[in-house]
């Protein structure tokens, strides 16, 4: 069984207002991720992964892309304690 572990993740660029929470929310079931991902009020995105390392490391991964109409320059990862906290993935407001 992979290492279980936790990434909080902030995106910026031309993140909101082109589906990119909803396309995270597709993308983090697609690999089996829970968590959340919120809009900041500063333009970013924020999100928080938990799952099996492979997986997360994927959605990281994925965060470089974004949705289609995204224009993402910068993603700062921060690696936290795994806490099993969520039973899903769901777009926090």
């Amino acid at each position: 069984m992979s290492k279980q572990v936790r990434a909080r993740v902030v995106i910026s660029g031309k993140v909101q207002g082109v589906y990119f929470r909803a396309e995270t929310q597709r993308a983090a079931k697609q690999r089996n991720v829970l968590g959340w991902v919120r809009n900041r009020s500063n333009g970013s995105v924020e999100a928080l992964f938990e799952g099996d390392e492979p997986s997360v490391k994927t959605m990281l991964e994925w965060c470089w892309k974004g949705s289609p109409f995204s224009r993402v320059q910068h993603v700062d990862v921060q690696w936290e304690t795994y806490m099993g906290d969520f039973d899903r993935f769901e777009i926090a407001l």
